[in-house]
Protein backbone atom coordinates (compact mmCIF):
# COMPACT_ATOMS: atom_id res chain seq x y z
CA UNK A 1 0.00 0.00 0.00
CA UNK A 2 1.63 3.18 -1.22
CA UNK A 3 -1.13 5.79 -2.54
CA UNK A 4 -1.75 8.16 0.00
CA UNK A 5 -5.96 7.77 -0.88
CA UNK A 6 -4.92 4.44 0.01
CA UNK A 7 -2.99 5.27 3.54
CA UNK A 8 -6.05 7.39 4.18
CA UNK A 9 -8.82 4.85 3.72
CA UNK A 10 -6.71 2.16 5.68
CA UNK A 11 -6.97 5.46 8.73
CA UNK A 12 -10.79 6.42 8.28
CA UNK A 13 -11.45 2.05 8.50
CA UNK A 14 -8.79 0.88 10.59
CA UNK A 15 -7.52 2.95 12.97
CA UNK A 16 -10.16 3.64 15.09
CA UNK A 17 -9.97 -0.34 15.84
CA UNK A 18 -6.83 0.44 17.60
CA UNK A 19 -8.32 0.45 20.85
CA UNK A 20 -10.49 -3.06 20.70
CA UNK A 21 -7.07 -4.67 19.29
CA UNK A 22 -5.56 -3.79 21.99
CA UNK A 23 -7.79 -5.09 24.68
CA UNK A 24 -7.94 -8.36 22.75
CA UNK A 25 -4.62 -8.55 22.29
CA UNK A 26 -3.93 -7.30 26.01
CA UNK A 27 -6.46 -9.88 27.70
CA UNK A 28 -4.65 -12.81 25.44
CA UNK A 29 -1.31 -11.96 26.54
CA UNK A 30 -2.04 -10.87 29.76
CA UNK A 31 0.72 -8.05 29.60
CA UNK A 32 0.10 -4.57 28.51
CA UNK A 33 3.74 -4.32 26.98
CA UNK A 34 3.18 -8.00 24.90
CA UNK A 35 0.19 -6.65 24.04
CA UNK A 36 1.49 -3.30 22.39
CA UNK A 37 4.27 -5.00 20.36
CA UNK A 38 1.35 -7.72 19.25
CA UNK A 39 -0.98 -4.74 17.93
CA UNK A 40 1.98 -2.97 16.53
CA UNK A 41 2.59 -6.22 14.31
CA UNK A 42 -0.75 -6.90 13.80
CA UNK A 43 -0.78 -3.34 12.47
CA UNK A 44 1.96 -3.52 10.18
CA UNK A 45 0.34 -6.64 8.88
CA UNK A 46 -2.83 -4.91 8.25
CA UNK A 47 -0.82 -1.85 6.80
CA UNK A 48 0.65 -4.47 4.42
CA UNK A 49 -2.23 -6.33 3.43
CA UNK A 50 -4.79 -3.52 2.81
CA UNK A 51 -4.57 -3.91 -0.79
CA UNK A 52 -6.49 -6.97 -0.25
CA UNK A 53 -8.55 -6.00 2.08
CA UNK A 54 -12.12 -6.40 0.02
CA UNK A 55 -14.14 -4.59 2.17
CA UNK A 56 -17.09 -5.80 4.95
CA UNK A 57 -16.31 -4.89 8.33
CA UNK A 58 -13.01 -3.67 9.21
CA UNK A 59 -13.39 -4.38 12.52
CA UNK A 60 -13.74 -7.95 12.42
CA UNK A 61 -11.19 -8.00 9.53
CA UNK A 62 -8.59 -5.90 11.68
CA UNK A 63 -9.59 -8.26 14.97
CA UNK A 64 -8.63 -11.35 12.91
CA UNK A 65 -5.15 -10.13 12.61
CA UNK A 66 -4.72 -9.22 15.94
CA UNK A 67 -5.74 -12.54 16.88
CA UNK A 68 -3.66 -14.72 14.37
CA UNK A 69 -0.68 -12.32 15.62
CA UNK A 70 -1.32 -12.85 18.84
CA UNK A 71 -1.07 -16.60 18.36
CA UNK A 72 1.67 -16.84 16.69
CA UNK A 73 3.47 -14.31 19.36
CA UNK A 74 2.14 -16.86 21.98
CA UNK A 75 3.44 -19.85 20.00
CA UNK A 76 6.62 -18.24 20.10
CA UNK A 77 6.89 -16.76 23.32
CA UNK A 78 4.71 -18.95 25.58
CA UNK A 79 3.93 -22.60 23.78
CA UNK A 80 1.90 -23.70 27.17
CA UNK A 81 -0.95 -20.48 26.21
CA UNK A 82 -1.71 -22.00 23.22
CA UNK A 83 -2.61 -25.90 24.83
CA UNK A 84 -6.11 -26.66 24.23
CA UNK A 85 -8.67 -25.54 26.74
CA UNK A 86 -10.03 -28.47 29.34
CA UNK A 87 -12.70 -28.24 31.04
CA UNK A 88 -11.69 -27.59 34.56
CA UNK A 89 -9.78 -24.52 34.12
CA UNK A 90 -11.06 -21.28 35.19
CA UNK A 91 -11.03 -17.27 34.57
CA UNK A 92 -12.81 -13.82 34.63
CA UNK A 93 -13.69 -10.41 33.10
CA UNK A 94 -12.92 -6.49 33.72
CA UNK A 95 -15.87 -4.53 34.42
CA UNK A 96 -15.27 -1.21 33.54
CA UNK A 97 -14.74 1.31 36.80
CA UNK A 98 -17.85 3.31 38.16
CA UNK A 99 -16.73 6.21 40.53
CA UNK A 100 -18.80 6.25 43.69
CA UNK A 101 -18.86 8.90 46.48
CA UNK A 102 -17.78 6.88 48.84
CA UNK A 103 -14.56 5.26 49.59
CA UNK A 104 -15.73 1.69 50.99
CA UNK A 105 -18.01 1.31 48.01
CA UNK A 106 -14.91 2.29 45.88
CA UNK A 107 -12.77 -0.44 47.59
CA UNK A 108 -15.20 -3.02 47.28
CA UNK A 109 -15.55 -2.47 43.84
CA UNK A 110 -11.82 -2.12 43.32
CA UNK A 111 -11.46 -5.71 45.09
CA UNK A 112 -14.46 -7.50 42.85
CA UNK A 113 -12.99 -5.95 40.02
CA UNK A 114 -9.46 -7.29 40.69
CA UNK A 115 -11.18 -10.62 41.36
CA UNK A 116 -13.00 -11.22 38.02
CA UNK A 117 -9.71 -9.81 36.74
CA UNK A 118 -7.68 -12.63 38.18
CA UNK A 119 -10.46 -15.17 37.10
CA UNK A 120 -10.41 -14.41 33.56
CA UNK A 121 -6.56 -14.27 33.15
CA UNK A 122 -6.98 -17.83 34.20
CA UNK A 123 -9.14 -18.87 31.46
CA UNK A 124 -7.68 -20.63 28.65
CA UNK A 125 -6.71 -18.23 25.44
CA UNK A 126 -9.82 -19.63 23.66
CA UNK A 127 -12.29 -19.00 26.30
CA UNK A 128 -10.74 -15.87 27.37
CA UNK A 129 -10.90 -14.46 23.20
CA UNK A 130 -14.28 -15.88 23.19
CA UNK A 131 -15.35 -13.87 26.48
CA UNK A 132 -13.52 -10.51 25.59
CA UNK A 133 -14.89 -10.29 22.13
CA UNK A 134 -18.40 -11.02 23.37
CA UNK A 135 -18.73 -9.60 26.28
CA UNK A 136 -16.18 -6.98 26.42
CA UNK A 137 -16.37 -5.89 22.37
CA UNK A 138 -20.07 -6.73 21.79
CA UNK A 139 -19.06 -8.91 18.57
CA UNK A 140 -22.12 -11.21 17.75
CA UNK A 141 -21.40 -15.24 17.44
CA UNK A 142 -21.35 -14.69 14.28
CA UNK A 143 -18.67 -12.21 14.18
CA UNK A 144 -16.85 -14.08 16.59
CA UNK A 145 -16.91 -17.59 14.58
CA UNK A 146 -15.84 -15.30 11.46
CA UNK A 147 -12.52 -14.00 13.37
CA UNK A 148 -11.80 -17.05 15.25
CA UNK A 149 -12.12 -19.07 12.24
CA UNK A 150 -14.50 -21.34 14.32
CA UNK A 151 -17.78 -22.80 13.90
CA UNK A 152 -20.71 -20.84 15.34
CA UNK A 153 -21.30 -24.48 17.87
CA UNK A 154 -17.68 -23.68 18.92
CA UNK A 155 -18.03 -20.38 19.32
CA UNK A 156 -21.29 -21.30 21.67
CA UNK A 157 -19.36 -23.88 23.61
CA UNK A 158 -16.28 -21.98 24.35
CA UNK A 159 -18.43 -18.98 25.63
CA UNK A 160 -21.17 -21.60 27.55
CA UNK A 161 -17.59 -23.37 29.11
CA UNK A 162 -15.45 -19.75 29.79
CA UNK A 163 -19.30 -18.63 31.63
CA UNK A 164 -19.04 -21.39 33.80
CA UNK A 165 -15.52 -21.88 34.82
CA UNK A 166 -15.37 -17.87 35.41
CA UNK A 167 -18.78 -18.59 37.82
CA UNK A 168 -16.52 -21.85 39.62
CA UNK A 169 -13.70 -19.77 39.68
CA UNK A 170 -15.69 -16.75 41.02
CA UNK A 171 -16.85 -18.82 43.88
CA UNK A 172 -13.99 -20.65 44.64
CA UNK A 173 -11.90 -16.69 44.85
CA UNK A 174 -14.56 -15.28 47.38
CA UNK A 175 -14.65 -18.62 49.64
CA UNK A 176 -11.22 -18.56 50.13
CA UNK A 177 -11.07 -14.45 50.51
CA UNK A 178 -14.22 -15.11 53.04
Amino acid sequence: MRKPEELQRFERLVMPHLGAGYNLARWLTRNDDDAEDVVQEAYLRAVRAFDRYRGGDPRSWVLTIVRNTCYTWLRQNRAAETASARDDDNGVAEIPGDPAAQPEVQFIRDVDRQLLREALETLPAEFREALVLRELEGFSYKEIADIADVPLGTVMSRLARARKQLQQSLRRRMKEGA
